[in-house]
């Protein structure tokens, strides 16, 4: 389980390619890896991850077809940066909301809208996952627990403040470019449940 609360951003200093499959190395800030394991989970950019190697500060992680179909990891080139946290324990403060590192979908950047002390930023979610956007609901955006602002048919917007800009990879993104979404679990649910209900009594009268 994760919080949403990214404790900051990891270079990716290493890749290895086969096929379908890929293993990335993170250099990790010292203070993160300590007491880490393999086998421990780490998210990146709000993707679970197993811990398959440790060298001093670079940690390494296997990544699967199906990683690397849903999710933007695949994407990366050594020199990106990518938003991490790990896993919370028990007794942890939940400053977030509770997310899975379980990835829906991607969202594209759509507009960015810059001020002086914050930024607006659109994305655009496939259509069949439009239902599960409401106002004030919350979001994972690669990571980083965040409250949906508008929702308008596919898009939605957040607004970030500059703390959130400094510790995460958001600042430095741009239109056009993916990111990940996990949807709140909660949400997901009640909304499955509400349509299924409904598709079946709407059956039963037909």
């Amino acid at each position: 389980m994760f919080t949403g609360i990214v404790q900051g951003t990891a270079e990716l200093v290493g890749v290895v390619e086969k096929s379908n499959f890929r293993t990335h190395t993170l250099h990790m800030p010292a203070a993160f890896v300590e007491g880490l394991q393999p086998g421990a989970s780490v998210a990146h950019n709000g993707c679970c991850l197993t811990v398959t190697g440790i060298e001093g500060e670079r940690v390494s992680f296997d990544l699967m077809q199906e990683t690397l179909r849903v999710t933007n990891l695949g994407q990366l080139q050594v020199g990106d940066r990518v938003n991490f946290e790990r896993a919370a324990r028990f007794g942890d403060e939940i400053g977030g909301h509770q997310m899975s590192g379980h990835i829906l979908c991607m969202a594209t950047i759509s507009r960015i809208l810059r001020s002086e002390n914050n930024r607006q930023v659109w994305f655009r979610l496939p259509p069949e996952y439009q239902r599960y956007l409401f106002s004030k609901g919350y979001i994972g955006v690669d990571g980083i627990s965040l409250t949906i602002g508008e929702v308008e048919g596919c898009e939605f917007n957040v607004n970030l403040i500059p703390e959130t800009l400094q510790r995460t990879n958001l600042g430095t993104r741009r239109e056009g470019e993916q990111v990940n979404i996990e949807i709140d679990p909660q949400t997901q649910a009640i909304v499955d449940t509400v349509q299924r209900v409904l598709a079946e009594r709407t059956a039963s009268d037909a």
